[in-house]
C-alpha cells in the first residue's frame, strides 16, 4: 500500500498529449469527447442521429458547447441490440464522417468501431484521428484474438491514438489486462494509447462502483484515462430512474472521475461535462488534483 501511494503521488502532475493527425491535443486539462451516434438503436434514444442534417447539427453542437473530440459510432453496443453488419456500419460511418468533414473540417474525430477494416477506412479515407475500440459484442463471431491483432496492426501502422477498453470486472484485472495489451501495442511501435476501464461492459452495477472507487490506481499505467459513464445503467438502476433522468448522476460520476484522474470524458451532454472540468480544475489550481488514499 505504501508503494502504491508513492506511485500515485509521483503521477499527480503527469500530463499527456495526443498526436491527432499532427495536431497535439493537450490533456493537461481534461478534454470532453462528445458522442455522435449515427445509429437507429443506440441505448440513449436522444443521441441518435441518422440524417445528414441531424449529424451536422450534432457535430456543431458538440464543438459549440466546448467538446474537443467528436466520437462517431455507427454500431450500437447496448446488450439487447442487433449488431449491425459491416456493410451497414460502413454506410453509416461514411455518411457521418463525410458530413462532419463538410461542416467542421478541422475537428478531431474519433471513430467508435471494433472492425479493423472500418477503422482503416475511417483513418485513410476520412482523416479520423483516434480509434475508440470497445471490442465486438460478447458472443459475437467477430470477437476473436485475430481480429484484435488486426486492429492493433492497423492503428500501429497509421500511428493514430488508440483507446483500449477493458471488460474486466475489477481494478486489479483491468490493470493486468490493460498492461498486457499495452505491451503488445508498444512492441508494434504504437505511441498514443488511452485506457478506458469499461464502465457498463462486463460488470454488474456493484462492480462498476467498485471500479470507480479504485479508479485512481489506473494511473500506475502511466497512460491517459478515458471514462465513459454518460447516462449508463449503473446510474439509473441505482437511482430507480431512467436514461432520460440520468444527467444529474452522470455529472456526479464525471466529477468523481476527474478527481480520480480522468483525462477524457466521453459524454452525451457536452456543456455539463465541460463545466465539471472547469469546476474540478479550480479545486486543483494548476490542473486536476489526483485522488490518493
Amino acid at each position: 500500500m505504501r508503494n502504491e501511494k508513492y506511485l500515485l503521488s509521483l503521477q499527480t502532475n503527469m500530463h499527456y498529449t495526443l498526436n491527432c493527425n499532427g495536431q497535439l491535443l493537450d490533456l493537461s486539462t481534461p478534454q470532453v469527447m462528445g458522442i455522435l451516434n449515427a445509429t437507429p438503436d443506440s441505448f440513449y434514444a436522444a443521441s441518435r442521429t441518422q440524417t445528414e442534417r441531424e449529424i451536422a447539427l450534432r457535430a456543431e453542437e458538440i464543438l459549440q458547447q466546448g467538446g474537443t473530440i467528436i466520437d462517431v459510432g455507427a454500431c450500437s453496443t447496448r446488450p439487447d441490440s442487433m449488431t449491425a453488419t459491416e456493410a451497414e456500419e460502413a454506410e453509416r460511418l461514411q455518411l457521418a464522417l463525410k458530413t462532419i468533414r463538410n461542416v467542421a473540417p478541422h475537428a478531431i474525430v474519433s471513430v467508435d468501431t471494433f472492425r479493423p477494416q472500418l477503422a482503416r477506412m475511417a483513418v485513410e479515407e476520412y482523416g479520423a484521428a483516434i480509434i475508440n475500440d470497445v471490442g465486438a459484442p460478447v458472443n459475437s463471431p467477430e470477437m476473436t484474438v485475430d481480429s484484435q491483432k488486426d486492429m492493433f496492426r492497423m492503428v500501429s501502422r497509421f500511428r493514430v491514438p488508440y483507446i483500449y477498453m477493458s471488460r474486466k470486472s475489477n481494478i486489479k484485472d483491468i490493470l493486468l489486462d490493460s498492461a498486457e495489451v499495452v505491451d503488445v501495442l508498444c512492441s508494434m511501435g504504437q505511441k498514443d494509447i488511452i485506457i478506458d476501464p469499461g464502465f457498463g461492459f462486463g460488470k454488474t452495477v456493484e462492480e462498476n462502483y467498485e471500479v470507480m472507487n479504485g479508479m485512481e490506481r489506473l494511473q500506475m499505467l502511466h497512460l491517459p484515462i478515458l471514462v465513459a459513464l454518460s447516462r449508463k445503467s449503473m446510474i439509473y438502476r441505482l437511482l430507480g430512474t431512467s436514461q432520460e433522468e440520468a444527467l444529474t448522476g452522470t455529472i456526479a460520476l464525471n466529477t468523481i472521475a476527474l478527481i480520480k484522474g480522468a483525462d477524457i470524458l466521453r459524454v452525451h451532454d457536452v456543456r455539463e461535462a465541460v463545466e465539471c472540468v472547469k469546476i474540478v480544475a479550480a479545486l486543483g489550481g494548476d490542473g486536476i488534483t489526483v485522488y490518493k488514499k
